[in-house]
């Protein structure tokens, strides 16, 4: 949910509650007021009509309500002692309404001469029904203005106080590391949108500073390391070949012009690895993976054979990728290379790709690996000098940069899969 839209609902929440709360006590103030402006309507009817009486002792003889808007009743002196005035709601039929409507009635006593009279007064009320109904409506769309109003602030006025924050994301959404570009913030009044610009321009520049310096590190060390190593290898070459040497001393040789050639491999690992970690892959382009995986799988064909282990290939659909061409190889071929290389004679290799995953199964070991440390670096699994145990590592190091995902079964095969 999006900052202005996840504010809006909070507003229109907290507004709901206060109009709910705010209509409740205005309702009961509001029949409160009604009911004591009706009450003393009742008591000046009632005074007006005791006047009357005193001139007019027809008004005396009014005992039901067929014109007016009140009766009297003579009534005993013991019951007009102990009378009190009383304010009722009750219903009276209504001709024109031709139904029963509410109305506000006193009950009352007077004297006239020695006889007590019980006097009626009555006078139409508003139904709480249709006060309920009207309020109801009235604050719906009262509230439906409120928020349609925050919209529209939202909208406009807010949308645009935030403008330097969603610019600031914006350019933090699209910069890249590898391919820095100048950050330029939007300049703004408040004081904390500038601050916070300010602070992310120095950790940029911070950021920057670092990758450049690992970058420079990695290009030194990979010239560095390499060419001694190669020089050394190309001496020690040229010494077997003069064929000066003993059988033992050409068997040490050997054993030291392997460990320089794993060493270069280690080196060339360390270093493919520490540049994908630091993105430093940044050309990409749409790969089809089906294509690359039968390349990949004819040029590993005579080290399978060779091997004596049947590779296969299986193109279940066609998958393209945007991603590195050369990290594309380098994920597919350690993976058929792993395959091939931890398996036993006779056996099998079978790589299928189609549009979701990439899966190799190979039928090595007949029995599963450490699940956990199967793509850790340095793992084996057992003791080899033909590889660097970087290889898997490699692979989920590319994986986790272009965000797919990689996982390990056993069910009598070893399979690893890649899902896009």
């Amino acid at each position: 949910m999006k900052l202005l839209n996840y504010t809006t609902s909070y507003f229109a929440i907290l507004l709901l509650l206060a109009i709910t709360i705010w209509a409740a006590l205005f309702y009961i103030n509001m029949l409160d007021e009604i009911y004591d402006s009706m009450d003393d309507s009742l008591e000046n009817n009632k005074l007006l009509i005791m006047e009357k009486a005193l001139t007019d002792s027809s008004v005396l003889q009014r005992t039901d309500f067929d014109e007016g808007n009140y009766a009297i009743h003579p009534i005993l002196q013991p019951l007009a002692e102990n009378y009190k005035d009383i304010y009722l709601d009750t219903s009276m039929y209504m001709l024109n309404e031709e139904d029963y409507e509410p109305v506000r009635m006193l009950k009352t006593v007077f004297r006239q001469a020695d006889q007590f009279y019980e006097l009626k007064v009555i006078t139409s009320m508003v139904e709480e029904d249709d006060l309920m109904e009207d309020l109801f409506f009235a604050l719906l769309w009262l509230y439906a203005g409120l928020i349609a109003s925050i919209l529209l602030l939202n909208n406009f006025l807010l949308k645009k106080v935030w403008s330097p924050f969603y610019h600031l994301l914006h350019s933090m959404k699209n910069f890249r590391l590898e391919k820095p570009e100048p950050f330029v913030p939007e300049k703004s009044k408040i004081e904390e949108f500038n601050t916070l610009n300010a602070t992310v321009e120095k950790l940029l520049k911070s950021n920057m500073a670092t990758y450049q310096s690992q970058k420079q590190f990695i290009e030194n060390a990979s010239h560095e390391l390499q060419t001694p190593v190669a020089i050394s290898l190309n001496k020690l070459e040229m010494l077997a070949e003069q064929g000066e040497l003993s059988e033992e001393k050409l068997k040490l040789l050997s054993a030291a012009i392997n460990n320089l050639e794993r060493l270069t491999r280690l080196n060339k690992s360390l270093l493919l690895l520490s540049k994908i970690e630091n993105r430093q892959f940044a050309e990409e382009e749409e790969v089809n993976l089906k294509l690359l995986c039968r390349s990949l799988v004819e040029d590993f064909s005579d080290q399978a054979a060779f091997r004596d282990v049947e590779l296969k290939l299986n193109e279940e659909g066609n998958c393209i990728k945007k991603m590195n061409a050369g990290l594309a190889a380098t994920m597919i071929s350690n993976l058929i290379k792993n395959a091939i290389v931890h398996n036993h004679t006779g056996g099998k290799v079978e790589v299928s790709i189609s549009s979701q995953r990439l899966k190799v199964i190979n039928s090595g070991k007949q029995e599963p690996l450490d699940e956990e440390r199967l793509f850790a670096r340095f793992y084996k699994g057992e003791a080899s000098s033909e590889t660097t145990g970087l290889g898997l590592s490699i692979v989920k190091a590319i994986t986790d940069l272009y965000q797919f995902r990689l996982e390990y079964s056993y069910k009598n095969n070893h399979c690893i899969e890649v899902f896009f």
